[in-house]
Formats: structure tokens, sequence, C-alpha cells
């Protein structure tokens, strides 16, 4: 039998939110990056079901990328709505090593088509697509996976930037810009 791709949808959303709200569960409430290899507050279990991403973008059709000019760390990749995009040290060719607790606070950047747009500095030639293990399509720029950080409650904050030497905004070149925030220039 041959399942809606709406009713795919709705399972693969409360997939997400059971275990968003397991994860959420098990945390230990601290206030940054010390307990978890991952950072986050522990509120980014239910930050990741808001976040911009997920059934969201998919049912939006195509991400666009954007660039926006941050007072520390200068001009950053965003989407279309300003939240900050962050890329992953860890992810090698081109794929993503963020699953299950490490998506709940590092949301991917999803699309629901390949025809992915970019604005401002943003460089068409360095934005492309990954497949995902469970089939969604996250979008990268210059190879790298794209995410959101969870703790980022609104568009223009980079709270996620330096998270244990792992996680940094994106410069339009595509390259990790490793600014602390309080002292760029």
């Amino acid at each position: 039998m041959r399942r809606s791709v709406k009713y795919q949808r709705a399972c693969a959303v409360a997939a997400l939110a059971f275990a968003a709200f397991g994860a959420g569960a098990c945390g230990d409430g601290d206030d940054g990056d010390s307990g978890s290899p991952y950072g986050g507050n522990g509120t980014s279990a239910t930050a990741a079901t808001e976040s911009p991403t997920g059934d969201e973008a998919t049912a939006a059709g195509a991400a666009s990328l954007a660039t926006n000019t941050d007072d520390d760390l200068g001009e950053i990749l965003v989407d279309q709505a300003g939240m900050t995009l962050y890329l992953f040290t860890a992810d090698t060719g081109g794929e993503s090593t963020c699953y299950d607790q490490c998506a709940s606070v590092w949301p991917p950047l999803l699309t629901g088509s390949e025809d992915v747009t970019g604005s401002g500095a943003v460089d068409a030639a360095l934005i492309g697509t990954v497949e995902r293990t469970d089939g969604t399509m996250q979008v990268t720029y210059n190879g790298q996976p794209l995410y959101y950080y969870a703790d980022d409650d609104e568009p223009g904050e980079t709270d996620g930037q330096g998270v244990n030497d792992a996680w940094y905004v994106v410069n339009p070149d595509g390259s990790a810009n490793t600014k602390p925030e309080d002292d760029a220039s």
C-alpha cells in the first residue's frame, strides 16, 4: 500500500516532535556547551521543533540564502528570514554527520527543491544540496551542510558561533568564520 506524501510528512513531523521532546526531557538543563558535545542550553530541543526547517521548509519549496552583516563577525550567511546559518567542522565530503540529538540542537537547513536561490554576496556556484539519511534534502554551501542553532531565537542572533570549537557561521566565500563575537574587526 502506497502512503501519500502528506501522510509521510505528518509522520515525519510527529517523529521529530517526539524525538525532540525525548531529548529535552533527558537534557541536563545547563546553560552552555559544557555538558553536551553539541552545545545548547537545555531548551534547544523545543526550539528545534519551532525553527524554520523540516516540514515548513519542504512545504515552502526551495530554500533561499542571503547575507547579513553582523557587528562582530562581518558579512555572514543567513536564510531568507535572516536566521543565521552554521557549518559543522566534523562534516566531511559534503555529508552531514549531525543526526538525532545533534540535529535537535543544530537543525539542518532543509529544502523541498534542489533549486536553492541566493541573494546579496551569496555565490550561486557554491550552493548545493545533499540527501540526508531520512531522505530529506539539506542545503550545502561550498560543500558544507548548513544548520541553524536552536538557541538563536531571532534573526541576526549568532549564539552558536564557536560552540565546542566546531560550529561556525559561514562567510560568503563558504569558509568557516572563526572570529569570536566580541573580537571581530
